[in-house]
C-alpha cells in the first residue's frame, strides 16, 4: 500500500506571468521591473478587495527550471564564491518541485471588459514570461513577516 503523504498533488494554474524576461535574470534585477499577472476569467472575480499599493504572496510554477533539474546541495546565486548550502536554505529556482514564491506590490487592479481576465499591473516579481500562476495571497505582515525582527 502506498503512502497517501508521498503521492502526487494536482495543481492547476489560475493564469500566468507577462515578463520581459524570458530566460535567467538575476531576481534583484526582475524585482525592479514592472509585471503583469493575469488571471483566467474564471477566477477574475476573486481579485476583489486587491488594491493598489497592495502587496501579494505569488506562487508561480518555475516553468523553464525543469529542464536543468536541480541539485539538493549547491552554491547560492550560481555563485561558487558561495559556500555550498542545501536547495531548502536557498532561492534558488531549480528545486524538487520547482515553486516560486515572490511577495509583490500592486500598481494597478481591473478586470478586462472584453476578455474577462484580471489584470494586476505588480512590481517586485521575479517571475520569468508565460510562467504559470499557482495562487495569490494578500500578503499580511502579521502572518507573514518576520516573526522576531532584526
Amino acid at each position: 500500500m502506498s503512502d497517501p503523504r508521498r503521492e502526487p498533488i494536482s495543481i492547476v494554474p489560475i493564469g500566468f506571468i507577462r515578463s520581459r524576461f524570458t530566460g535567467y535574470a538575476p531576481s534583484e534585477q526582475m524585482r525592479q521591473e514592472r509585471s503583469t499577472i493575469v488571471v483566467y476569467p474564471e477566477f477574475a472575480d476573486g481579485i476583489m478587495g486587491l488594491e493598489p499599493g497592495d502587496r501579494i504572496l505569488t506562487l508561480f510554477a518555475l516553468h523553464l527550471a525543469p529542464s536543468r533539474g536541480y541539485e539538493l546541495q549547491l552554491h547560492p546565486g550560481h555563485n561558487p564564491a558561495n559556500p555550498i548550502r542545501g536547495v531548502f536554505a536557498t532561492r534558488s529556482q531549480y528545486r524538487p518541485n520547482f515553486i516560486g514564491a515572490t511577495v509583490a506590490r500592486i500598481l494597478a487592479a481591473r478586470v478586462d471588459e472584453s476578455s474577462g481576465e484580471a489584470i494586476l499591473e505588480v512590481v517586485e516579481l521575479d517571475a520569468q514570461d508565460g510562467s504559470p500562476l499557482i495562487d495569490i495571497k494578500h500578503h499580511h505582515a502579521g502572518y507573514d513577516g518576520d516573526p522576531e525582527p532584526g
